[in-house]
Parts: structure tokens; C-alpha cells; sequence
């Protein structure tokens, strides 16, 4: 008999069955448990004040048919406004609007790369790329961050990742969920490494705004002495991740950015995905940003407070709405939901090795976030 899954291409041939973890959820919740979930990341559902931002999608110009591949020009203003804010000159031409990073990411793997080649990306970190570069037939290879009283790149190790099919090194910066940010002297070994080896730099900057003790360098501002994308959207900057708002900016040598920007333009030109009410609004959200972001910082640094008093180990981080945590022992995130009724990420799910690691977010209220902490201390003892 025929394998009826031969009909499917190689591309998509996940293991689609549900996980240990989900599994241990949806059971608890048939059983009517009430579980405390460490893990909320959406910030529209954890009380921030959002104003009138729908308001923004009332602009007539809207109703207007008037494509543009690398979207509307006072959409790409906005974006290069947001920019030199960061103290960088982005020139809008340099832009390219998509519905979401994941899309920017799915152009930029078609322009750099051919089926079969490779592209380096650091971990731990959040568990999108694996699935971007199946769809692209791009082969993800993984380079280390350590941690030593802080996160590093291992430098040493990345080089020796790279084979004759590398294409790009993906850089997330801030990382999620460890909260590095990649220095100047970070930055400059990253860009001698790309520049020996031929190799394109793609940085995701969606955390960039949220620097807990210090305002966090984007890699838009120069010199750019290879290939650079910068990648981000709206999900994180205006706490908006329903309005499918992201872009990707250009930079390096000349020659290649226009090589590159124009094949991505025609990419981007064939699926024309980005809807106009969204570009109209970007200029009035990206300007009305402070409100939220001012709203989500001091949530985050209070909330992570509380954790650093909790008397369970968060390791340091500089960036970003997660909290790693190191327990005194391995505890299953299974264990946590069967047990105390509390759910976290376990490390493996970013890629971290250690068995007593768990991801945690600091966005969700403070009385939760309270209650979770101190079930988890008493699990924490008991083993």
C-alpha cells in the first residue's frame, strides 16, 4: 500500500503531534484545574492602556488602491524617523514593509540563498528560524551563546560553523529569551567574520526599545562594512502584534545593498502583502510609541524585582520582556503543570541544553507573577 504521506513535500515534514507539554495543559484545564501561567508574552491581554490607537485606521487615503512593492512612501518616512531617533540615518529608499518579521525573513532567504544552502543562528533563542528556513529549503545551523555572569557570543565556535554553503549569519539583538545585546566590539568581530567569509549580516531588532538599564545600539546606524539587514515591526515596538506590521532596512557596500534591495523589491512585489489602512497608521503608531513602551518597561522592571527577591536564581540579562530561570534541580515544565499548576517554558524549548533552566515572561500581572514564584519555590524545595 502506498505511503499516503509521500504526497507531502520533505520541506514540511514536521512531527505535527501534540508535545508532552501541551498535552499536560490541556488535560489539566479538561480537569478543570486552574493553572498560574508564567508565560503570557501578548501584551494585549495583560492591561496595558492602548488609547485610541484604532483611531489611526480611519485615514481615508486608505480606501485608495495605490501599491507601492516597498510600501507607501509616508509609511517608509516613518520607519527611517524611528530610526534616527536610535541616532541612525536610514535612508526610506533602504525600506521594505512586509505583514510581519517572519515574512521579511522568508524574502531575505529566497534572495541570498539557493536550496540546500545554510544560513547560522544563535542559540538559544525563540524557535521560529527552524521552521522559516524548512520553508525556504535552507539548512538552519545553530552557533552558541555562553553564559558567564552575562550572555556572550562564542566566536570561536561560529567560525567554525561556517562551511562553503553559509549564506548569512541571523543575529537576534536583543536576544530572546536570554536578553543579550550585542556590543561594539560583538558587532565588529560579527562583521570581520562576514566580511572574510562572504556572508550577509540579518539582525532582528524587535526588542531594541527595551534596554533595562541602558538604551541598546541598533545596528542601523554605520558604518556597515558588509551586507546588513535590520529587521523589525510592530509587535514588540507598539506592543502591537495584531496589525502585521514589520519591515526590513538595507545597508552596506553600495553595489550589493541595490543588487539586493532590488531583488527584494521584486519579491515583495509579487506578493504585495502589506494592506494600505495598516501603512496609513504606521507614521501615527511609530510617533505615538512612548505610551506603550513606557508602560511595558515598567511592568518588566518590576516585575523583574520581584523574581530577583522570589529566591529562585534569574540569570542576568539587559533586554527584553523574559526571564531565564536556574533552579537548584531539574524540574519538568510537565511536573509544574501535574504538580503546583504552574506553567513555564522549559529551556530545551529555546534551545538551552541545562535541565534546570525555564523561560518565564515579566509581562503579566505582578499578583500572578507573584503567586507562580512562590509555588515554584516550594516545588523548589521539595526536591
Amino acid at each position: 500500500m502506498a505511503d499516503k504521506t509521500s504526497r507531502f513535500s520533505t520541506r514540511t515534514g514536521w512531527d505535527i503531534g501534540e508535545s508532552s507539554l501541551a498535552a499536560a495543559i490541556r488535560q489539566a484545564k479538561a480537569a478543570g484545574r486552574e493553572l498560574v501561567d508564567l508565560t503570557v508574552s501578548n501584551p494585549t491581554v495583560c492591561g496595558f492602556e492602548y488609547g485610541s490607537v484604532l483611531d489611526a485606521l480611519a485615514d481615508p487615503k486608505a480606501m485608495v488602491y495605490d501599491p507601492d512593492a516597498r510600501g507607501i512612501r509616508s509609511a517608509r518616512e516613518a520607519v527611517a524617523a524611528y530610526y534616527a531617533d536610535h541616532g541612525a540615518e536610514v535612508d526610506p529608499d533602504e525600506v521594505i514593509l512586509t505583514t510581519s518579521t517572519s515574512e521579511a525573513y522568508g524574502y531575505l532567504l529566497r534572495v541570498l540563498c539557493n536550496a540546500g544552502d545554510e544560513v547560522l543562528a544563535a542559540q538559544p533563542s525563540y524557535p521560529l528560524f527552524d521552521y522559516l528556513a524548512d520553508l525556504e529549503d535552507v539548512t538552519l545551523r545553530a552557533y552558541p551563546l555562553f553564559y558567564d555572569f552575562g550572555w556572550w557570543i562564542d566566536f570561536a565556535e561560529l567560525e567554525r560553523r561556517i562551511t562553503p554553503r553559509t549564506r548569512a549569519i541571523l543575529l537576534v539583538h536583543p536576544n530572546n529569551p536570554t536578553g543579550h545585546t550585542t556590543g561594539r566590539v560583538e558587532r565588529e568581530r560579527l562583521e570581520a567574520i562576514c566580511l572574510r567569509h562572504g556572508l550577509a549580516l540579518v539582525v532582528d531588532e524587535v526588542f531594541l526599545d527595551y534596554g533595562l538599564e541602558a538604551p541598546v545600539e541598533s545596528f542601523a546606524r554605520g558604518p556597515h562594512p558588509v551586507l546588513t539587514f535590520v529587521v523589525s515591526g510592530l509587535s514588540k515596538i507598539c506592543g502591537l502584534p495584531q496589525m502585521k506590521v514589520a519591515w526590513m532596512a538595507g545597508f552596506g557596500p553600495e553595489a550589493e545593498r541595490r543588487q539586493a534591495l532590488g531583488r527584494l523589491e521584486i519579491v515583495a512585489d509579487t506578493f504585495l502583502s502589506m494592506n494600505a489602512p495598516m501603512q496609513h497608521a504606521l507614521p501615527i503608531w511609530l510617533a505615538e510609541r512612548g505610551g506603550i513602551q513606557r508602560q511595558i518597561l515598567g511592568r518588566v522592571r518590576e516585575n523583574l524585582a520581584i523574581v530577583r527577591r522570589s529566591g529562585i536564581e534569574v540569570l542576568a540579562m539587559e533586554a527584553g520582556w523574559s526571564a531565564i530561570l536556574r533552579t537548584p534541580s531539574a524540574l519538568s515544565a510537565e511536573s509544574l503543570i501535574s504538580g503546583p499548576g504552574v506553567s513555564v517554558h522549559p529551556g530545551s524549548f529555546y534551545g538551552i541544553g541545562e535541565r534546570n533552566r525555564m523561560v518565564i515572561s515579566l509581562l503579566g500581572r505582578r499578583d500572578v507573577l507573584m503567586r507562580g514564584l512562590e509555588l515554584l519555590r516550594q516545588e523548589c524545595e521539595s526536591n
